[in-house]
């Protein structure tokens, strides 16, 4: 479904937040159920970013695909990124004749005896990084001499999603289509916790949760997480048998 459709109410979500509250544009404007819609947005992908399995998820409103490359510097070590991206999947270099190479990650509390940098001293061709915060760290920087410096860095992530704005109208979610109805429910839920306060336990029964402590664990939530669990569907999946303990 699309995020706010005028002309087709039957084709939008934000319309069916306002059927849900009994509400409207005048008693919940569309400024703030577009603030609310983005925050059930990126709480979803942050529950599907923990969940998807080797086939990864992106927003499918995002005109690129979640690589970017960027400019190596002779003997610069640290990198920053965009905020946006919230995981750093794969880190490669392009050596002197081209060829690309995966870095492997390192940790430098696991260098206790001589820090990185002294072990990584001499410049030359990365072969490992480290991150912190916003940056990636290069050991051993890198040199022209053992890399192509224009364009020579690719990093493969996880971003958050492409969030809706007032103006977006036939926009759809970056979601699967059986699970755009969630953000209409969760929507709804802040409004009718002061308005319609009788609602609120229906509403959040039918968005469920996938904590098995809460009161509404299952529901949307955890079919979502559950779609994103097992959608590798040219993956092979092999029972393995239990071992069964005898007291």
């Amino acid at each position: 479904m699309q995020f706010y459709n005028t002309t087709d109410q039957e084709n939008s979500l934000v319309h069916e937040c306002w059927d849900l509250c009994d509400a409207d544009i005048n008693s919940y404007p569309l400024a703030k159920v577009t603030r609310r819609f983005n925050f059930a947005l990126e709480e979803l992908v942050a529950l599907i970013l923990l969940a998807d399995g080797t086939w990864q998820y992106d927003d499918t409103n995002h005109t690129d695909l979640p690589i970017g490359t960027g400019t190596l510097v002779e003997a610069q070590q640290s990198y920053s990124f965009a905020s946006e991206y919230l995981e750093i999947e794969i880190v490669k270099v392009k050596d002197k004749d081209g060829n690309w190479a995966t870095l492997d990650l390192v940790d430098d509390r696991n260098f206790r005896n001589v820090p990185l940098e002294e072990y990584f001293a001499t410049t030359g061709m990365p072969t490992h990084y480290d991150k912190e915060g916003d940056t990636i760290k290069l050991y051993p920087a890198p040199t022209a001499t053992a890399v192509t410096l224009a364009s020579g860095i690719k990093v493969h992530f996880k971003r958050t999603a492409d969030l809706f704005t007032v103006s977006d109208t036939t926009q759809e979610p970056g979601l699967p289509s059986p699970f755009h109805i969630m953000l209409s429910y969760m929507a709804a839920i802040p409004y009718c916790m002061t308005y319609k306060q009788d609602r609120v336990r229906e509403l959040e029964r039918k968005v469920g949760s996938t904590d098995k402590r809460s009161p509404f664990y299952g529901g949307m939530k955890k079919d979502l997480i559950k779609f994103f669990s097992r959608r590798e569907g040219d993956k092979r999946h092999i029972l393995k048998p239990k071992r069964i303990q005898y007291i």
